[in-house]
């Protein structure tokens, strides 16, 4: 028996738009000038596809002492400046997108004032509308299945009929807790690291057919 998807749920960096590596070298660059010596495979393995707050946790506990106040406004506002020079979608997505047929939203775990600098010089912001939803609107972000959840609801879909597309681990982990089928997407300039029994795809133009596969195993 087959199941259809009935909805999309896009994760937004590193699988809409092609952000990660310039938001890790950023943050790479601004916590050496602490005295915080990180790596961009520290970011990769430590914060990939989880929100600030828990970012911020994890940098404290190794390191035994906060960010400063004013550390995010500061980070945000350099990385608008570098959204608005350098950012691009991920290849080939809008081309697809623009071929979809099944309704479908975002679920990031960015602050909302972050998700909205990503989309605007994408010039998406329009195209997703209201459908966007992040980790301040639920009690607990990725890996937890709240948002993906969250956002099934508000799009009034049963979560079995989704299929949320992911680029981290934390996000894959979300999707399967909320009974979700998931793709891991890799195409991003990030390349995230592979996970373990999960289908990956690293090019737009292989989505179609993905879908096809995805609801003949139901």
């Amino acid at each position: 028996m087959t199941a259809p998807v009935k909805l999309i749920i896009f994760d937004c960096d590193g699988v809409i738009a092609d952000s990660e590596r310039l938001a890790a070298d950023l943050l790479v660059e601004d916590l050496s000038a602490l005295g915080m010596q990180i790596t961009f495979d520290d970011v990769q393995r430590d914060f990939l596809g989880q929100s600030y707050l828990s970012m911020a946790s994890k940098l404290e506990a190794r390191f035994g002492r906060g960010l400063p106040e004013g550390f995010q406004q500061d980070y945000g506002a350099q990385l608008a400046r570098r959204f608005e020079k350098d950012l691009r979608t991920t290849p080939g997505f809008t081309v697809m997108l623009n071929r979809l047929s099944i309704p479908s939203c975002v679920a990031t775990s960015s602050a909302p004032e972050r998700v909205a600098r990503t989309l605007s010089p994408l010039q998406l912001a329009d195209v997703f509308g209201p459908n966007v939803f992040t980790a301040s609107q639920v009690d607990r972000g990725k890996p937890a299945p709240d948002l993906f959840l969250f956002a099934a609801q508000q799009m009034q879909t049963d979560p079995a009929d989704c299929l949320v597309i992911e680029d981290s681990a934390a996000g894959v982990t979300a999707a399967r807790a909320a009974g979700m089928r998931v793709l891991h997407y890799r195409g991003g300039a990030h390349q995230p690291r592979p996970i373990e029994d999960v289908q990956a795809f690293d090019d737009w133009r292989e989505f179609p057919g993905l879908l096809d596969q995805i609801a003949a195993r139901g």
